[in-house]
């Protein structure tokens, strides 16, 4: 088991790989009057929503003593750029290959770097957001954490964890056509079974470590203490979440090239 197979592609395809993500992002706004503009309005008009929402409409605040007077919705905001960015590799797993059928007829080229395509469109939203969110954070004279500008090791610690998935996804796709639609349910499952829109301290005590079970909850909580409480992810916790990352990375590229031989034959 060698736990650096999963990543020789992206060492070895890494410009193929830069340049497809380019290309599907662009290809999502082509056409549209606003452009890439739209990559910086959604996460913008989210936000305005759920600040209206939840601090005008609802007046949610955030049952936990650390928050103090920051506002529900940039703590919300946080947790959901992580889950929207999960949410975008599990919804386009399934389809990586099938949509891509020209793809597998190649015999040279490497079906394994569209996981790695998949994941740097997503980080290229998540990227907008992060933007959006230091901005509002600014104009709501929220403090920024000296420890937000270690945010980007958040992402090294997911961005396998996703890889995985997607891997799995991307061939169990190929096999089960109705795989898109369970995963679109298990999706938004994960998202409001993590602490994005509560605090795990409003489950019973002997239940709250459920929540570890689910992806979302360290990194949520790990992203949400670096750039709004100012401390650092509890050691122990990381090095377990980014042991688990590497076993899912290896497990789902070990299963995508197992299977990878009767794609050409299903599609």
């Amino acid at each position: 088991m060698n736990p650096v197979l999963p990543y020789a592609s992206l060492v070895t395809q890494g410009r193929l790989v830069l340049d497809l993500a380019r290309r599907d992002v662009s290809g999502r706004y082509r056409g549209a009057i606003g452009g890439h503009l739209w990559a910086f309005l959604t996460p913008l008009l989210m936000l305005a929503i759920y600040s209206f929402v939840f601090g005008y409409i609802f007046k949610s605040r955030w049952t936990s003593a650390e928050t103090g007077d920051i506002n529900f919705s940039i703590v919300l905001f946080v947790g959901l750029i992580f889950a929207n960015f999960l949410s975008e590799c599990l919804n386009r797993g399934p389809s990586l290959v099938v949509s891509n059928p020209n793809y597998v007829k190649k015999v040279v080229f490497p079906l394994e770097i569209l996981p790695w395509v998949a994941a740097g469109g997503a980080l290229f939203h998540a990227a907008i957001s992060v933007v959006v969110l230091l901005l509002a954070m600014i104009v709501t004279g929220t403090p920024i954490a000296t420890t937000a500008l270690l945010l980007p090791l958040v992402f090294v610690l997911f961005v396998p964890m996703a890889a995985g998935f997607m891997w799995f996804l991307a061939a169990m796709g190929v096999f089960f056509r109705d795989l898109q639609q369970f995963v679109t349910v298990v999706a938004t499952a994960l998202v409001f079974l993590a602490p994005i829109f509560y605090p795990r301290t409003m489950l019973p005590e002997q239940y709250r470590w459920l929540l570890s079970l689910n992806p979302l909850t360290f990194i949520v909580e790990a992203g949400r203490d670096l750039v709004l409480w100012n401390r650092l992810p509890d050691w122990q916790a990381t090095m377990g979440y980014a042991l688990a990352a590497l076993v899912v990375a290896w497990l789902g590229w070990a299963t995508f090239q197992l299977t990878r031989r009767g794609f050409a034959d299903v599609l």
